[in-house]
């Protein structure tokens, strides 16, 4: 049976994946700057396998509100372009025949608070999934004890210290999601 201080190595590992996981969830959220990392998501069917466009372009922001797509092979073009409009990014793409130029609209108030709702329901998820590892945590100290595999003292000492460890990836969370709030509602 694996000691208190690697189930809470592992634990610390669970959350920071959680943690990471909701980061790149939220980079691809649309604030109204382009970034690449928007297309992370849009796969293109190259040579029969799905593969995200990142892989088979070059990918380039020339400018605050647009990201110029250049695929290494012309005949990508179309297949590019439909992916785009098929996907749920809501941006139309420019073809002229040798790059693709996607031009990101100014979101509205609306549509911004439409986004703070869906960044919080993901923040929300991972704070459940946090909440989740920790009780999984508790679960095995428990059964440990029981066990009597490790002492009264020491059981109360690592769920408190689950405890801590939970609150501090919950705040990582709330300051990863207000950081992320504040670049959705900014003009």
């Amino acid at each position: 049976m694996a000691t208190i201080a690697e189930l809470q190595t592992k634990t610390q590992e669970k959350m920071d994946r959680a943690l990471k996981a909701l980061r790149v969830e939220l980079t691809n959220i649309r604030t109204g700057r382009a970034t690449p990392s928007l297309l992370d998501q849009v796969k293109v069917d190259y040579y029969g396998a799905p593969t995200p466009v990142t892989q088979v372009a070059n990918v380039s922001v020339p400018e605050p509100r647009m990201i110029m797509i250049q695929p290494w092979d012309r005949s990508l073009l179309k297949v590019i372009e439909k992916a785009i409009m098929t996907s749920d990014l809501g941006l139309n793409p420019n073809n002229d025949g040798q790059v693709i130029r996607l031009n990101l609209p100014l979101l509205t108030e609306e549509r911004r608070k439409e986004l703070v709702k869906v960044v919080n329901k993901k923040g929300e998820a991972s704070r459940v999934e946090i909440r989740n590892i920790r009780r999984d945590f508790n679960e095995t100290v428990k059964k440990m004890l029981k066990a009597k595999e490790i002492t009264e003292d020491d059981s109360k000492a690592a769920l408190d210290k689950s405890q801590k460890l939970t609150d501090e990836y919950t705040k990582k969370i709330d300051d990863t999601l207000a950081q992320k709030e504040k670049e959705v509602m900014s003009v």
